[in-house]
């Protein structure tokens, strides 16, 4: 035994002294040759250069329940629902789960394994030795049968000389990590899509009360045409554009239930509920709060964004498996011990005397692979490549998402403001025109028009207010936050 403390003792201190081939990880630089946005962009400490300000991932900053700003008790019950029953959440927190179980798995790999019994000749085994078989270059001449009582204890542990292990703990830490912003994508997800739905359920259900209101309207004026045509004042063509125009509100009701049954069993789904029995009333006629936008946003925000995030990690991942790759070129050492007890009596098997051990180092060195650790080595380069592009494109899409969100804000807005002044005139238009119709100056068909005119403007109206709902969560999930976050 005192031979393998020896051993052990000057391995340990090679560990010590061991490095970690492969680079080391730094984020990589920006894109060059590119225009830098004063808001992403910091100035060189005492000088007047200017460079990209160099991000800070946070996707584990808490976002708060951001739903909130809306004041629509309906949407945080259903956010309060697909937060705890979602099952696409439940299988990313799985996935964190086997991500932390696997980055156990890797860093075991620095501490000596022990195995207990599992011989390849069995713990007790009956023998038949050969009668033929060679003693000093001749037959033996004689056979027996006897057993072999064994209670064996392995030890096998690899010297990370060369950061193999500890690279490789690096790579399976990065992905830990990346799993769970994951996990948070996966949340601001569902949050997002189940915001998004109920406004798109909102907006179904005032256009089928405005198209309600407007048959009950329609309804009137063909009673109204109908006793004017028995009195002789009007025309079998009024009555028949009247029909029309009721007739063909009527028909808009089908087509706005289905797409609102589809939009709740989405919902329902989203909410982790059987889309059977679920059933949600928005209160379409109440007002939900559309959020005030700042016109600038800080390009801190940006990183909460868990996409963003998770990308860089994997950028991480890939650059320590490099160093794994570069490792396959370098002598692999490991201790291998073996103690315990055999006999060939029952009586005798632990008995000090049967003791057993031995204990020495194993070194592989690879000579020939056929080119398979310089292939492997330079996959694991392209695969690093692969991801800083990935990690680029990821930050450049967020900056296009929100630049998209800031314009639907501002745009959606103003064109609300004009639509609804336009539902407005279009109103004071029809008014004129039933007006008119009663006193016999105009004809049926310039009602008929104004109300096609009024029904069209109203109902672009209430499209536009369902637009900014989506355009603000929108905004959120590209963010990755709320815009108040940076505030509290």
């Amino acid at each position: 035994m005192r031979a393998f403390f020896i051993i052990a003792s000057a391995v340990a201190g090679a560990v010590l002294t061991g490095c970690s081939v492969g680079p080391d990880y730094k984020r990589p630089a920006a894109i060059q040759n590119q225009p830098q946005p004063k808001a992403f962009t910091v100035t060189t400490e005492g000088t007047n250069v200017v460079v990209w300000k160099v991000a800070e991932p946070s996707a584990n900053a808490p976002r708060g329940e951001w739903w909130q700003m809306f004041g629509d008790t309906n949407l945080n019950c259903l956010e309060l629902m697909a937060s705890t029953n979602n099952q696409n959440l439940v299988a990313a927190a799985a996935q964190l789960e086997q991500s932390r179980d696997i980055l156990a798995e890797t860093r075991s790999r620095y501490y000596p394994q022990l195995t207990a019994g599992g011989t390849p000749n069995g713990d007790i085994n009956r023998q038949h030795t050969s009668q033929n078989e060679p003693e000093q270059g001749a037959p033996a001449g004689v056979s027996h049968n006897y057993y072999t009582f064994t209670a064996p204890v392995y030890l096998g542990w690899e010297i990370d000389l060369w950061g193999r292990v500890r690279r490789q703990t690096e790579a399976a830490r990065a992905q830990y990590v990346a799993s769970a912003d994951d996990l948070e994508s996966a949340r601001l997800d569902v949050a997002a899509e189940t915001a998004d739905d109920y406004f798109t359920l909102k907006t179904l259900d005032a256009q089928y009360n405005l198209i309600a209101d407007t048959i009950d309207s329609y309804r009137h004026s063909l009673e109204l045409t109908q006793n004017r045509r028995r009195g002789g004042v009007a025309t079998d063509l009024d009555v028949a554009q009247a029909q029309t125009q009721l007739d063909s509100a009527l028909a808009q009701l089908p087509d706005i239930q289905l797409r609102r049954a589809d939009t709740l069993h989405a919902l329902a789904i989203i909410c982790g509920q059987s889309p059977v029995d679920f059933y949600m009333s928005t209160n379409a006629t109440e007002t939900t709060n559309v959020p005030v936008i700042p016109t600038s946003l800080p390009s801190d925000l940006l990183e909460h964004r868990p996409d963003v995030a998770a990308a860089e990690r994997l950028m991480a991942a890939a650059n320590a498996n490099v160093g794994v790759a570069k490792a396959a070129f370098f002598p692999a050492v490991s201790i291998n011990g073996l103690a315990g007890f055999q006999s060939i009596n029952a009586g005798t098997w632990f008995n000090w005397s049967s003791r057993l051990w031995s204990v020495g180092p194993n070194i592989e060195l690879p000579l020939f692979t056929g080119g398979f650790n310089r292939a492997n080595l330079a996959a694991a380069h392209a695969a690093y490549d692969q991801q800083v592009a990935t990690y680029r494109q990821t930050v450049l899409t967020a900056f296009g998402q929100v630049e998209d969100q800031l314009a639907a804000q501002k745009l959606l807005a103003d064109e609300w403001s004009a639509q609804n002044e336009a539902a407005t005139a279009a109103g004071r238009a029809l008014d004129i025109a039933n007006n008119r119709y009663k006193e016999g100056l105009v004809t049926y068909l310039d009602v008929v028009t104004a109300q096609t005119t009024a029904l069209n403007e109203e109902s672009s109206a209430v499209q536009l207010q369902g637009q900014r709902y989506t355009a603000a969560v929108n905004l959120i999930k590209a963010l990755g936050c709320d815009w108040q976050q940076t505030e509290q």
